[in-house]
């Protein structure tokens, strides 16, 4: 049985074809309350809804399972694993509007990996987009398969589809629904983010959906350059050999140049998203390090770039040349990626050498994420001055500054920064979001106020940092226009993240003030606070390779000789600072630690990273986090904290560790 509205929604027309965009496993649209549901199809009136195959499959109704009700949509007769159900959405969904599309599906018998998808055609040409990836199914239990999609272009043909990764078996679906949440009217009289920040360019990434619709006035207004999130990498400009194709990214540099948007290019070279064909040697065979694979693999680099390269020209003054190239953990600091393993650093050199050939103007950039860990931060630059050294046209250093709301530190980022400053290249931040989440274990049904506001004064702080260097930061790039559509949803873990300026609405965010007018902070109507499903949050980076242990350790009776705390106020404002303390152990070893001080002038602990803090009246504890617990003869740990005061200021007196009086620093 069917429940269908057909919605009028505004549509905006573009002169290209825009590649849609599709955000995979989220919450259902249904849950917002603003949602509004076009579409229910859950088979209990005995037909097939409009349902059909995609080739000689058979559909009918059934009531050997259900999901809800007493009947199902069956499919058998499926011969390859791309047949399955497939529904008409042509003249349901409007270009622009983000639709949920969710689809329960069970398998009649066996296991496969499931997926929901989207055909559409311009001008006789099918393009597929994905809505959810592999999921796995089987025949005990139903799976929902749930994402959002927008058609972001004018097409004549446009169905939703189930598939199988592998196997040809029989499948049902049950209660379908799509629903979308209305966009609001963007803001007109808040100040435009590009007209307040002046130190820098401010760009955001962006995929088709951003540039139609309020999408597009959004980004208009407030951004001064734009970065292709996924258009120009290899998998969408050369998905096969000597076969280059623009469909995806052409669209979105011509907005650009309509709305005069400076356009940074991302990415060259890449271990993910290049197709497996690269790495596949003349002989049919996965390439070795054998010097036939080297040079095969290396030509076909040069001719991607020269490719792909000429093409914008001048019209993308500046790209990621490599991405990702670090690894802390190896000693030399190389990921060992298959580019790596083949070519070794040749595939670095060569990369930037065709790619100052080809485009000899532009900024050429080696790019990375967690470089505020010194670790990696120190392995980027000993590969970066290595390689200056030898003569490879290097100009910045790019920092994707994907963190949370607790972590970094302000001075971690400062010594990011610093460090490159002696090499005398640009910097930029390409791909900045701000996590709600501290760890992976975390997941919440709206984000709660206490972590929008605490991403607000990270965004303030960071951007605040930033403008500290004019002449060393070159653009900052927000990884995403909106929370409607960002890359953190999927990831480390499904779950609905609002890592971005401006909400799933469209609407300025507290971290939009954090931005633009720090004083503003709070004004904001924010979702009421929600108790997470962990008990307590360990902050860890988004993007980190291993998590730290799942419980701290407990402190060990004290039995240290000595210990010295530095106390810093890093940042203040007008009833408001922020701090840092660093524990040097010059003691025995302890495993676990309890630091405490007294305030003298009424001052509080709002929040904290990197521990775990109480307060009663004006006496503060801090226990350590998960993985800074132990400490050696020597060994150090430091924790941050957001605070308000009054009147004064002033730092403790005196400070203790594990009940020891320490010594001030």
């Amino acid at each position: 049985m069917r429940a269908l509205a057909r919605l009028a929604v505004a549509t905006v027309l573009v002169a290209a074809p825009v590649a849609a965009v599709t955000i995979t496993n989220i919450a259902s649209a249904a849950d917002d309350p603003a949602a509004v549901t076009v579409l229910t199809d859950t088979f209990e009136d005995g037909t097939s809804d409009g349902w059909a195959g995609r080739s000689a499959e058979v559909l009918a109704t059934s009531t050997t399972v259900a999901h809800g009700g007493s009947r199902s949509l069956q499919v058998t007769g499926r011969t390859a694993a791309w047949q399955g159900p497939s529904l008409d959405v042509l003249d349901l969904f409007e270009k622009g509007t983000a639709y949920t599309i969710s689809v329960w599906v069970r398998m009649a018998e066996g296991s496969d990996n499931a997926r929901l998808s989207v055909e559409r055609r311009t001008g006789g040409t099918a393009s597929y987009d994905q809505v959810v990836g592999n999921t796995a199914v089987n025949n005990g239990n139903w799976v929902n398969l749930v994402g959002r999609y927008t058609l972001a272009s004018d097409v004549e043909f446009l169905r939703v589809y189930v598939e199988t990764s592998s196997s040809t078996g029989s499948l049902y679906i049950d209660d379908v629904a799509i629903s979308y949440v209305p966009s609001l009217p963007i803001q007109t009289d808040i100040p435009s983010i590009k007209d307040v920040i002046t130190e820098f360019p401010v760009g955001a990434s962006i995929t088709g959906a951003e540039i139609v619709t309020e999408h597009g006035q959004l980004l208009n207004k407030h951004f001064d350059l734009v970065t292709p999130g996924n258009a120009l990498k290899w998998d969408a400009t050369e998905p096969t050999e000597n076969t280059f194709t623009y469909t995806q990214a052409d669209p979105l540099v011509a907005w650009a140049k309509a709305n005069g948007k400076a356009v940074r290019g991302h990415t060259f070279v890449w271990h993910n998203q290049t197709p497996a064909w690269v790495f596949v040697g003349a002989d049919g065979q996965p390439m070795t390090a054998t010097a036939e694979d080297k040079a095969l693999l290396l030509s076909r680099l040069e001719n991607h770039i020269r490719n792909v390269g000429a093409k914008y020209g001048t019209t993308i003054p500046v790209w990621d040349v490599v991405n990702e190239v670090i690894d802390e953990n190896q000693s030399d600091g190389l990921r060992r990626s298959n580019w790596f393993n083949i070519a070794g650093l040749d595939y670095i050199r060569t990369a930037f050498r065709v790619a100052r050939e080809v485009l000899p103007t532009a900024k050429l950039y080696i790019n990375d994420y967690n470089t505020n860990v010194p670790a990696k931060r120190d392995k980027l630059f000993n590969l970066v001055t290595q390689l200056k050294a030898e003569g490879v046209p290097i100009d910045g250093v790019g920092h994707q500054v994907h963190i949370n709301v607790s972590w970094p530190t302000l001075s971690e980022s400062k010594a990011m920064i610093d460090k490159f400053v002696p090499l005398g290249i640009d910097q930029q931040v390409t791909e900045m979001d701000v996590s709600i989440y501290t760890n992976s274990g975390e997941n919440f049904p709206t984000p709660p106020a206490d972590r929008l506001r605490q991403q607000a004064f990270m965004y303030r702080d960071m951007f605040a940092l930033f403008r500290q260097y004019p002449g060393e930061i070159t653009a900052v790039i927000v990884w995403g226009l909106a929370d409607d559509n960002t890359w953190l949803d999927t990831f480390p873990v499904t779950r609905k993240d609002a890592p971005l300026l401006f909400d799933t609405r469209l609407q300025a965010k507290d971290a939009y003030w954090g931005v633009v007018d720090p004083s503003k902070i709070g004004t904001t109507t924010t979702a009421p606070t929600v108790v997470p499903t962990t008990s307590s949050p360990t902050p860890t980076p988004t993007v980190s390779s291993s998590g730290p242990p799942t419980d701290p350790p407990s402190p060990t009776p004290s039995n240290i000789g000595s210990c010295s705390i530095s106390y810093r106020v890093t940042g203040s404002w007008q009833g408001g600072f922020q701090g840092e303390v660093k524990i040097t152990n010059t003691g025995t070893a302890i495993s676990g630690w309890r630091a405490g001080w007294t305030f003298t002038a009424g001052q509080t602990v709002a929040q904290l990273w990197n521990g775990s803090v109480s307060q009663s009246g004006s006496t503060v504890t801090v226990t350590n986090a998960a993985w800074n617990g132990n400490l050696a003869t020597g060994g150090t740990a430091s924790f941050g904290f957001l605070g308000s005061w009054t009147g004064s200021n002033p730092v403790p007196p005196a400070f203790t560790l594990n009940g020891n009086a320490c010594t001030t620093a």
